[in-house]
């Protein structure tokens, strides 16, 4: 894979959790997941209740049912009525996060591949990323034909170059669908959903697909015909290989995703110079710390410190968008006496963040000789979609989530069950994790795989722990399992094929 390639790569065999990598130059620089019970609400559409209104604040909180509560700022809903237990129609912006609840505004996006339709507005925009002017009023003229009153229309990057028809065909496609949710908000009661946007894979494509993409692999059958499908009929410009991955290996491992995905949660990261970053997340920011480490670099002090930071500073720009982090990051770089190198990191670490889909701004080097960034949020970082407090150390450090723990388990009954005909597996986890796998997985597993299937509850084992103990033939599973039992107090979860 050549510097400038980008991959995406799709595991989205199990139905449980969907992971979407981006690959750039064969390193992970981006990741989305999402949960079947924990999926993400950005983007979806609530004909919602006013449940109380808060002057001081200039703010309201709205009911969007199952009594979850959101946070409207009056300044998105300027041309809605505001009253208490009113209705209104908004749209969630941010998703809930360590305790707050989501943000909501009443000023509806509807995105598509090529435009992003706006009811109720009048704006007609054109991404700044598109450089060349005539291609710009190219596109706003079309939009402005095309786009009828009451809506505004951002064009988006990829629409350079792109047929008028194709525009006015998605544009027709969008108008249409706010007709639909337009329709349903005039007979739901309130609260309601009213549109929740495509799965994990679809927005992924339709914000990432672009020249770069040379290849898409994905590792479920029904999926990878859903892919084809699309790029045949909305990538006009962009036809990246589509890939069905069939080895025996999860695809995470097989493309080294999951090493990396394990290192970003870590606090140390090393630098392939032996450098090392300290990445701290706490409540108000994200603090990072650059350190030489191992590095001695050449005889000259001040190149060794230069390229310690220039080395940090790519990374960091990776880690940001592959941790996920948003909002103020404050980075220690090695201090340097000369302006001249502190302009050129500078101005290096600006034009990493170009690349960042998601706006970030370098504000300089403070008096403190500290360099502040702002990144926006985008969804929740992964460490906090992937941990939780430990509960063995008073919630001063952190384990992996109950559920990471058994998806990574069930990634590996997989990959041994593919490797081998056996009729019965014996595993063996953490008690806490073994009770979790048994309460809300082993049966379903049981069926998908078509194995029985044991797991038993250690006491010795660390949390994030396990080990496969007997894989064979059943009848010797069930005397494996009767011995252990009559040999001491053993918890087993079971689950059979029928």
């Amino acid at each position: 894979m050549n510097d400038d390639d980008k991959w995406i790569i799709a595991n989205v065999i199990d139905p449980e959790e969907s992971r979407v990598a981006i690959l750039e130059g064969g390193r992970l620089v981006e990741l989305f997941a999402e949960r079947m019970w924990e999926r993400q609400r950005a983007g979806e559409i609530y004909k919602a209740r006013i449940d109380n209104i808060l002057p001081g604040m200039n703010a309201a909180f709205v009911n969007l049912g199952e009594g979850r509560n959101a946070f409207l700022y009056l300044d998105d809903a300027k041309n809605a009525e505001i009253k208490p237990n009113g209705e209104i129609v908004v749209q969630v912006t941010k998703v809930a996060r360590k305790g707050k609840g989501p943000r909501v505004t009443a000023r509806i996006s509807l995105p598509g591949r090529y435009v992003v339709l706006l009811p109720g507005a009048s704006d007609i925009g054109v991404s700044r990323r598109i450089d060349e002017s005539g291609e710009k009023e190219r596109l706003k003229g079309i939009a402005r034909e095309l786009v009828p009153d009451g809506f505004g229309v951002i064009v988006r990057t990829v629409a350079s170059g792109v047929d008028e028809e194709v525009i006015k065909e998605e544009i027709g496609e969008l108008l249409e669908l706010w007709k639909d949710i337009s329709d349903l908000a005039l007979t739901m009661p309130s609260p309601s959903l009213l549109y929740r946007d495509a799965g994990l894979l679809g927005k992924v494509l339709r914000d990432e697909l672009d020249e770069r993409v040379s290849q898409v692999v994905i590792d479920d059958p029904y999926e990878h015909k859903l892919v084809v499908d699309y790029i045949s009929r909305h990538s006009h410009r962009v036809q990246p290989v589509v890939e069905l991955y069939a080895r025996n290996i999860p695809i995470f491992e097989h493309f080294d995703i999951e090493k990396d995905i394990s290192a970003a949660l870590e606090r140390k990261l090393w630098l392939s110079s032996g450098g090392f970053l300290y990445i701290d997340q706490v409540e108000a920011m994200t603090v990072i710390d650059v350190n030489t480490g191992k590095y001695v670099g050449t005889d000259n002090l001040r190149h060794t410190i230069l390229d310690t930071n220039m080395e940090a500073a790519k990374e960091i720009a990776r880690q940001l968008r592959l941790r996920s982090i948003g909002g103020i990051i404050i980075v220690d770089f090695i201090d340097m006496d000369y302006q001249e190198d502190k302009q050129k990191l500078l101005d290096y670490l600006e034009e990493l963040l170009k690349g960042d889909r998601y706006k970030s701004k370098v504000y300089g080097v403070s008096k403190l000789g500290l360099v502040e960034i702002t990144r926006k949020r985008s969804r929740p970082d992964l460490k906090t979609y992937m941990t939780r407090p430990c509960p063995f150390c008073a919630n001063m450090g952190w384990v992996l989530k109950e559920d990471a723990v058994a998806m990574d388990i069930k990634r590996f009954l997989r990959k041994v069950i593919l490797s081998s005909k056996v009729e019965a597996l014996i595993l063996e986890a953490h008690s806490a994790i073994a009770e979790y796998i048994g309460n809300h997985f082993l049966s379903q597993w049981a069926q998908e795989f078509e194995k029985a299937l044991f797991v038993l509850q250690s006491k010795e084992l660390a949390w994030d722990k396990y080990r496969l103990i007997f894989q064979g033939p059943l009848d010797q599973a069930l005397y494996k399992i009767k011995l252990l039992e009559e040999d001491g107090d053993l918890v087993v979860h079971r689950a059979s094929r029928s």
